[in-house]
């Protein structure tokens, strides 16, 4: 033992037990003499006052566990390899639940009239577990507090989503009171047209999910008369540590996992803000910040994106139908515009008019030129706005706004081609 290692660490004793527990869980020769080693190692992290007796021993006969010691070795020979822990170290294992089968027919399950899903914000958010995820800086919170409020108040989401009132807890643990206070300002300058904001609460400390949290979320249930929303931002602050035993996907989608069972169970929605991925992803639902394990888990995955159109959601799950629409933020306010892809043709069918307008006849080469769209997307369009009378086709393979056959500086195909 290098108690000079030891004494250097006295402020990095988690350090000093991860590689311990990284070394148990990697050994591949001697085994039980590494354990022997090394829980002797990491009795001298209690020794030095770094750790407390009890998280110390809980890790190593953790990883003895889940590393297959015990299982190799048997328990007693494990016990005797943590004798440096004494009577701390557990001799059994907690005791595990025997789950059997609980065998339904198909027409029983056919039979069975189940209550519609509880729509919160409809074609958005449901009952049980929702991530809703995207860059820094693009109005996450923004849209999450206009859900939250339109819920509290029994009132509209996104400008035009009419929500049912309920009680909503908000957990907002990168801002405080004074910056909540901001923001609801914003939304409401006049003082005297503040709505009874009562049903929604906030808090800005919680614990993780492995120390309390559920828990807590029980207790704000059970006290309010209309249990409907849960915020948490984000999600990464109540994550618990993972486990050198499992990959980042077990890690993600075990540690979410309690919170979307409590969320399912009870009928409530938990909305989790998440980072994207700095890269992005060809899919924007599939580049969530960390391992799959997440979107796994959750019920409904949301994903806030924004390009060269504009500000895009993105939603997906199990019970919900799957759609891209078209938002706005503005001044702290969300608007939804309707689906993207009908937005974004009238957006650039606007913008064809427009060029038209300054200057036609136009071929398909030059409106791309002048309004920076593709040339496909381009050609596909003037078809369909030919179809609609919105613009008219002259002569071959040119366009004019409509009803400018006879105007100046308009092409016909009567003219002399000389003049």
């Amino acid at each position: 033992m290098n108690v000079n290692f030891a004494i250097g660490q006295k402020d990095n004793g988690k350090q000093w037990l991860t590689t311990i527990i990284s070394t148990i869980a990697l050994a591949k020769d001697d085994r039980l003499l590494v354990l022997q080693n090394q829980a002797a190692e990491a009795a001298q992290i209690v020794h030095y006052g770094l750790m407390a007796k009890h998280a110390v021993v809980a890790k190593i006969s953790g990883i003895a566990e889940t590393a297959g010691y015990v299982e190799e070795f048997g328990r007693d020979a494990v016990q005797k390899a943590l004798g440096p822990f004494g009577d701390d170290a557990p001799s059994q294992p907690a005791a595990v639940r025997r789950v059997m089968f609980q065998r339904t027919g198909t027409n029983v399950i056919m039979a069975t009239k189940f209550p519609p899903l509880r729509a919160i914000v409809p074609g958005y958010l449901y009952e049980g577990f929702t991530a809703l995820a995207g860059r820094q800086k693009l109005g996450k919170t923004w849209l999450a507090i206009d859900w939250a409020v339109a819920v509290a108040i029994g009132g509209v989401a996104m400008g035009s989503i009419d929500c049912a009132a309920g009680n909503v807890l908000y957990i907002d643990m990168e801002n405080g009171p004074r910056r909540i206070q901001g923001r609801i300002k914003t939304l409401f300058p006049d003082e005297k047209n503040v709505p009874d904001l009562s049903r929604l609460e906030w808090v800005t400390e919680a614990p993780q999910l492995d120390q309390g949290l559920i828990p807590e979320l029980e207790r704000w249930r059970t006290s309010v008369s209309v249990p409907t929303m849960v915020v948490i931002d984000v999600l990464q602050r109540i994550k618990p540590a993972g486990s050198m035993a499992r990959n980042a996907y077990e890690n993600d989608y075990s540690a979410w996992a309690p919170l979307q069972q409590w969320a399912t169970e009870n009928n409530v929605a938990v909305l989790g803000l998440h980072h994207t991925k700095k890269g992005g992803a060809d899919d924007p639902l599939e580049a969530l910040s960390g391992s799959n394990g997440l979107s796994a888990c959750a019920d409904t995955t949301i994903v806030l994106d924004q390009d060269q159109n504009g500000r895009t959601l993105y939603v997906r799950g199990r019970d919900v139908e799957e759609k891209e629409a078209a938002v706005q933020f503005t001044g702290g306010l969300w608007t939804v515009l309707g689906d993207a892809a009908a937005v974004r043709r009238s957006d650039e069918r606007k913008a064809i008019l427009g060029a038209l307008a300054k200057a036609s006849p136009l071929g398909p080469k030059d409106i791309a030129a002048a309004t920076g769209m593709k040339d496909g997307n381009v050609r596909f369009l003037l078809g369909q706005m030919v179809a609609a009378g919105e613009i008219q086709k002259k002569g071959y393979g040119l366009y004019t706004p409509p009803n400018t056959a006879n105007t100046p500086h308009t092409w016909t195909e009567t003219e002399d081609e000389d003049c």
